[in-house]
């Protein structure tokens, strides 16, 4: 949607999770408030390319942001969930140590999660990791019980959601272009669809905060990528853990090393690798990394095999450290010194997923101590999700294919969605509309078969109930088309058959 002068109190730049977290804290408030996103969807980004992982803080050097707002984002995540209607499972978490000089590392660990306030931290010896874990190799291993897993794009969807319930106006496929401080203090910004003013700007754009903070103020920041990869297993394969296994990280490392992940829906992620590469957006695998991550795999889970796996993807870092240097530097949250109300958050990296709604309350802070913000009175922090019909009883699911036939057709075999959850998604408040908006809000193309029998049928469903055409059909926004066009019942004279054809046979691809 074009706009043009549109002014509001604050303008977000980014929708990824800090983002959405901060535009729904701040809907607490009688304020105006825009998030600008340059893609078709909310959390595109470093938000859904991540583990879903509730860190609990043992990990940061203590008296930094990234411990202090990690231990208090752990604390609260589960409340955070309820209210959204996000999943959200605290599993607990093993380091493992393999040498015994290891275990030195696992003590320090410990120790400094002890003094960032991280709670029921045990170091446990290979007989006690075995009960925990009997499939996992290991000498010995720091136990974490508060380390959670969450689903980190519906998480963000979750809060996006809410902040619009609240008032938050959100504009996607908005691409910043430039930024001007006006005489009368407010700032304009210039984006695709249009222009915006606002008096407060919060650069929350992740990967490009760097290039959004240079388009007001001098090259302060840097933001360099380091790619991580992954591969995700089936759900066959849950059975071999129970928690997250992590090794011990090494020094100067831009991760915490290749981990086991048990996400929310009985998938286990296998990964990250951790590669600095020049451009922000090259979300590639590459045959190199993935044998690397089948070499570390087998050292601590023999069990896994190549048969288990079933996808692989990518994921970024917004890094401040270059890669001569390595490691992490702390989170980035403050007021431009040289540009008034101009606020940036640079190089939030793990743990930002657990730190997302203490992120959004310091950002609130630093406007509330210049504004005094006004409660709004009609905030509601709930929000209610997609109904999952596979995880019903059989007398729910009988009622509800009797209130609704929808539910009663199965669209994707792998993850049980229905048409119903389909229709719900394609429907979904923000107005998104590709194939992978309805991925990520429902599981439909994320089984063992990643959409080879349900991704034309979710077409179909989107032509008939939408009236779209084939050509309008994208896979994520930004001109991904999928098809040039398509055959007519009259055009296939020679089909023998009177009722139209599926989509299947119609679809020129």
């Amino acid at each position: 949607m074009k706009t043009t002068n549109n002014h509001y109190d604050v303008v977000i730049i980014g929708g990824g999770v800090v983002g959405c977290a901060i535009a729904r804290e701040l809907s607490r408030y009688k304020t105006s408030i825009a998030v600008l996103e340059k893609e078709d969807d909310v959390g595109w980004g470093i938000s859904c390319r991540n583990s879903g992982v509730v860190h609990a803080g043992f990990n940061y050097k203590p008296g930094t942001l990234r411990a202090q707002l990690c231990v208090e984002g752990n604390k609260s995540f589960a409340r955070l969930c309820h209210e959204l209607d996000v999943p959200y499972k605290k599993i607990g978490k093993v380091v493992v140590a393999q040498k015994k000089e290891e275990i030195r590392e696992l003590k320090k660990l410990k120790a400094q999660g002890e003094k960032n306030k991280v709670e029921g931290l045990q170091i446990i010896d290979s007989a006690e990791l075995k009960i925990l874990e009997p499939n996992v190799k290991g000498i010995a291993a720091l136990y974490s019980p508060e380390t959670a897993i969450t689903s980190p794009y519906l998480l963000t969807i979750a809060l996006a959601e809410n902040a619009l319930r609240n008032g938050v106006s959100f504009f996607l496929n908005t691409k910043v272009i430039s930024i001007a401080k006006l005489r009368n203090s407010d700032f304009r910004i210039n984006t695709n669809q249009g222009k915006f003013t606002s008096s407060y700007v919060i650069n929350s754009a992740g990967l490009y905060s760097d290039k959004v903070a240079h388009m007001v103020e001098k090259d302060k920041y840097r933001i360099y990528p380091c790619r991580g990869e992954y591969y995700v297993l089936d759900k066959n394969a849950s059975w071999i853990i129970n928690r997250l296994i992590y090794p011990v990280p090494k020094a100067g490392a831009g991760g915490l090393g290749v981990h086991f992940t048990p996400t929310i829906d009985e998938n286990i992620l296998i990964g990250p690798s951790n590669e600095y590469i020049k451009q922000k957006d090259n979300f590639s695998t590459t045959s190199q990394i993935m044998k690397m991550l089948s070499a570390e795999a087998q050292k601590f889970l023999p069990l896994i095999s190549s048969r288990d796996i079933i996808r692989s993807y990518s994921g970024i870092r917004a890094k401040q450290a270059p890669s001569s240097e390595g490691g992490y530097w702390d989170f980035v949250i403050e007021e431009s010194d040289s540009v008034n109300n101009f606020i940036n958050l640079i190089g939030i990296e793990s743990p930002g997923l657990a730190s997302s709604q203490p992120i959004a309350k310091k950002v609130v802070e630093i406007i509330n101590k210049k504004e005094r913000l006004n409660s709004n009175l009609n905030f509601t922090p709930f929000r209610k999700g997609i109904l999952r019909f596979e995880e019903q009883d059989e007398k729910t699911k009988k009622a509800l294919i009797k209130q609704d036939p929808n539910y009663g057709e199965i669209v994707c075999r792998c993850e049980k969605v229905t048409k119903k959850e389909i229709l719900e998604a394609a429907n979904n408040p923000l107005g998104a509309r590709s194939l992978i908006s309805i991925k990520y809000r429902t599981r439909a193309m994320m089984g063992r078969c990643q959409g080879g029998y349900c991704q034309t049928r979710i077409m179909e469903i989107l032509r008939e109930s939408f009236k779209l055409s084939p050509q309008e059909i994208n896979l994520k926004g930004n001109n991904s088309y999928l098809l040039t066009g398509y055959r007519s019942n009259k055009e296939n004279k020679s089909c023998k058959k009177k009722k139209l054809l599926s989509l299947e046979e119609e679809l020129l691809v």
